[in-house]
């Protein structure tokens, strides 16, 4: 199993577990994702979620070979039926990231309620290098945090950015050794252990609902956008590189 689920103490682990590939993430470790996340919402002796990787990488993003073999009808893909499950969670979701949080690594942070990243962590979110665009809500909220100039830096380039940065800009709230990064974040869960789970619940959804339509229209709107771009020449090109090697060439585009 490259997704681990555990509970223990009113936290429902969820780990992603697939080191010896960076923590890649394929359509049917989604699937799995997704069915922890819908798990821990309807245990009624879990108060919290705590989603985490491994020592040094949180997740370098989809695998690749898998990936190009998934339906380009972004609502139709495994990595949906997660992001779902994730959005809809109505519990409080930690995040522990160590090492690298690529693509749909980053993009997964920003649904989560607190994010906690070592000293060592480096996200990015380089879909436009890849001939894609942003996913998952990311083309709202990335702006609404840290504002469009760096929200550009960020979408448009494609840079990469430190957990410090992660946590000035609004994505984590705080930035630790390594090595105490998971246990903080297990901390902050099991605080929620002693809280009524009622009032927390219904805290998460108030603070969600003003943006709540406007988010599911984004993601509806930039699905439809992803799934064309996988079929430009320009994605094909950058995938093709990919399994080649070599630098993509967009020159005669």
């Amino acid at each position: 199993m490259s997704i681990k689920t555990a509970t223990l103490n009113g936290v429902a682990t969820i780990e992603i577990a697939r080191p010896e590939k960076k923590n890649a993430i394929t359509g049917a470790m989604y699937s799995q994702l997704a069915a922890a996340f819908d798990a821990a919402r309807e245990d009624g002796a879990v108060r919290a979620v705590l989603l985490t990787g491994q020592p040094g990488i949180f997740t370098s993003g989809n695998d690749i070979d898998d990936f190009v073999k998934r339906p380009s009808n972004l609502e139709e893909a495994p990595s949906f039926a997660f992001m779902k499950a994730l959005m809809g969670c109505d519990k409080p979701v930690v995040a522990a990231v160590t090492g690298a949080a690529i693509g749909i690594g980053t993009t997964m942070l920003l649904h989560c309620d607190f994010v906690y990243v070592s000293d060592e962590a480096r996200l990015a979110m380089p879909f436009v290098s890849l001939g894609l665009v942003p996913e998952f809500g990311s083309s709202l909220i990335v702006p609404q945090l840290m504002g469009n100039a760096r929200a550009a830096e960020k979408l448009l380039l494609g840079d990469p950015f430190t957990g410090a940065e992660a946590v000035e800009c609004g994505i984590a709230n705080a930035v630790l050794p390594a090595a105490e990064v998971v246990r903080h974040a297990r901390r902050i869960a099991e605080r929620f252990n002693a809280l009524p789970p009622g009032a927390v619940r219904e805290t998460k959804r108030l603070m969600r609902r003003q943006r709540s339509a406007l988010l599911l229209e984004t993601i509806g709107v930039e699905g439809r956008a992803f799934g064309e771009r996988l079929k430009s020449p320009e994605a094909k090109e950058a995938f093709s590189a990919f399994f080649d090697k070599r630098k993509p060439d967009f020159s005669r585009f």
